[in-house]
């Protein structure tokens, strides 16, 4: 599932996981190295993590986004649970891509999101015989963890969970869905990590032949 649409103004974050709950956890950029970058600086952030992701129209976005500053505690208390939710779902697939046993102590937190998702959900008439689930709330601080936390769900129950993947690059590891043809990629991104990754080693041969040539 990645719900990224073309929404007049330019993305803030990169999106290149193939599905939403993977580009989540990449919102901790370099995450391993000593110096990660944070990229939920504020819940302003969140709201317009939804945004590029589709989660969230431009208009429930903007609306959260200055619901955020007349209830600032709030606001905050929903990112410190965003965060949460991220770096469970980061333990979660993590062990998935090393195909190790999943802690039962990070499943059972997902759970209890996917569950307080589950009490919001409705069942809505939205054209005559045409329906759809809706979550009851759709302007609380605390929508986009529902919607992260069902994609999440959505992922590790289908199919699809195998072709999970951390990007080859030491220096990056961001979680993408593989969905090339022979399911061997190993980069995020081709541009990003792949072209770097290429560089590195043609400097690596031209340096090899010229300590040869000594």
């Amino acid at each position: 599932m990645n719900g990224r649409r073309n929404r007049g103004r330019p993305p803030q974050f990169d999106l290149i996981g193939g599905n939403v709950c993977l580009d989540f956890i990449n919102t901790l950029d370099d995450r391993h190295m000593s110096n990660s970058k944070e990229l939920l600086k504020s819940y302003a952030d969140l709201a317009r993590f939804g945004e590029d992701t589709g989660l969230l129209s431009r208009r429930q976005a903007d609306a959260l986004f200055a619901e955020s500053f007349c209830s600032p505690g709030k606001a905050e208390a929903a990112l410190s649970k965003a965060k949460e939710l991220r770096e469970t779902m980061h333990e979660i697939f993590w062990a998935v891509i090393q195909k190790r046993a999943v802690p039962l102590v990070e499943l059972e937190r997902l759970d209890a999101y996917l569950q307080s998702a589950s009490s919001r959900l409705r069942l809505k008439e939205v054209n005559p015989h045409r329906f759809e689930l809706r979550f009851d709330q759709v302007n609380s601080f605390e929508t986009i963890l529902w919607l992260l936390a069902r994609a999440a769900g959505e992922l590790l129950t289908s199919d699809h969970v195998a072709f999970t993947r951390a990007c080859c690059a030491k220096d990056c590891e961001w979680f993408f869905l593989d969905t090339s043809k022979n399911h061997h990629r190993r980069w995020c991104d081709m541009k990003r990590c792949g072209n770097r990754a290429k560089a590195r080693r043609f400097y690596e041969r031209k340096k090899r032949r010229k300590a040869n040539r000594r």
